[in-house]
Parts: structure tokens; sequence; C-alpha cells
């Protein structure tokens, strides 16, 4: 798993296959995400600035080549503990020269060498997507909920499956005129960075099936927002956001923040 913008832990190489393995990881490093940085990323930490303090702990559930990790952990000033299901995606994290985070393998759906309530707070950035069944999306949420003391934040950066068919900046999330129950596949296009497209399977989880799922998990108080461009412009880099008009992200909103505290 990892912070990427759909397909993470098992999502896809350029031919629709899992992110695994070292060309997996290095394919994964070379998708774009622009959308993720205007409607995503800026909001999440938004939301954890809001809750947690400098020198406090912040795990990065599926963190990937570690980009993300690297950017909260300099943003917030806090301690990141990033971890992931691919030794290939730590491997690139650990040797990234602004790494400035730690991370740290999921083994069997567990982080073995990170004990319980060790988190002020935790972020989980485009996880659910790579998850084929409600039982395995309920397992991530029930570790996580183990990692954080009570009453810390949880926030979740998920993209909304109804939105299927529209060409965003840097995504396409499934096909025009499906619709998508819960755990169905289905395929998302991502935007390279030398602007080619590449194809990954991934899973369907509409965002009004994961509040109940959360508090099965330990969770409560459960919030949800859609971030808007417009909100954008004063949350996210000025310039990146006032570089491009975001048509279709301002028409249908395609990403979801979900925030909920540990009971």
């Amino acid at each position: 798993m990892s912070d990427r913008p759909e397909g993470p832990g098992q999502g896809g190489a350029a031919d629709g296959t899992a992110w695994s393995g070292r060309d997996g990881a290095r394919a994964f490093a070379a998708v774009e995400a622009d959308t993720d940085r205007l409607l995503g990323y800026p909001f999440v930490f938004r939301a954890l600035a809001r809750r947690i303090g400098a020198g406090e702990v912040l795990v990065d559930y599926g963190c990937g080549p570690g980009r993300v990790a690297d950017e909260a952990a300099e943003r917030l000033g806090v301690r990141v503990l990033g971890v992931d299901t691919s030794p290939e995606m730590l491997a690139l994290a650990r040797g990234s020269t602004t790494a400035v985070a730690e991370y740290h393998l999921v083994e069997d759906g567990r982080v073995r060498d990170l004990p319980d309530a060790c988190a002020d707070a935790v972020m989980c950035n485009h996880v659910l997507a790579s998850l084929p069944t409600e039982a395995a999306v309920l397992a991530v949420f029930t570790e996580i909920r183990r990692l954080l003391r009570p009453g810390a934040p949880f926030v979740l950066l998920t993209t909304d499956p109804a939105c299927g068919g529209t060409e965003y900046a840097s995504l396409r999330i499934g096909e025009p005129g499906e619709a998508y129950a819960p755990g169905d596949e289905l395929t998302v296009r991502l935007r390279r960075t030398d602007g080619s497209w590449q194809d990954v399977r991934n899973h369907a989880w509409p965002v009004g099936f994961l509040p109940p799922l959360l508090e099965r998990a330990g969770f409560r108080d459960v919030v949800q927002h859609r971030p808007t461009v417009d909100e954008a412009l004063t949350v996210a880099d000025a310039d990146f956001a006032a570089g491009r008009a975001w048509s279709a992200e301002r028409a249908a909103p395609p990403l979801v923040i979900t925030t909920a505290l540990a009971a």
C-alpha cells in the first residue's frame, strides 16, 4: 500500500499488474498526481494541523516511496513513521535524498515493530483502492486504530467511484456511465510525469460505505468533506492552483477527506 493517486499496494504498473517489485515501485514513482496536489494532500495536511503539533508522531499508513510522508514532516514539524506492505517502495523512500521520515514494513496486516497507541495521528492516502474485500478494508482500519492513542485523529483520502469516466488533470476513475458497488473492480487511468497514461486495476469503495466500517473498527465522530477548487485556491500552493483552469475538478470534485477520532 502507498500514497499513490489510485492503486496503492496492489494497484498496477504500466500494464495494469500490481505495483510490486522494483519495476512496479519505479513505475509508481513516475505518477504525476496533480489532482491530488490540488484537492487532496493540502486538505489532509490542513486536517492534521488542526489536531497535532510539532514533535508529535504521525503514521503514514501506505506511504509508498515517501514523498507525502516527507512533505508532512516538513510542513507540520511532526515525526513521521511511514509504513507500507512493499519492501521495494520502502527502499525508494529510505533512499530519497530528502527523506526525513522513518519507514516500517507491514507484514500480514500488522506493523510488527510499532506498539499499540504509538501514534498521535494517522493519515492514509489512496490505500483502500487496492483492497478487494470489505474484510480487508476493515482489517486496515482496525490496524490503524491499534496504532492510535485514544482520541487521536485519523485522516483518510479517497476518490469517489461515483465520478466515473471524468477526465481529470491526472486521473480518470472507471468508465463513463458505469455504477460501481463496494469492492467492484474498476480501472483507473493515471497520468505519468512524461505525459503518458497508464491503466491500473483497482476496487471501488463508495464514500458512503466507509463511515460504518470506521465505527466498527473503533472510531467515532466520522466526518466527510469534498474539497473544491475554490477552497483549494486558499489551501494549496497558490501558483500551482492558479496555473490551470481545472475544469473537470470544478465540475465534479473527485476526492473526499474522511476524518475520525479513535474511540
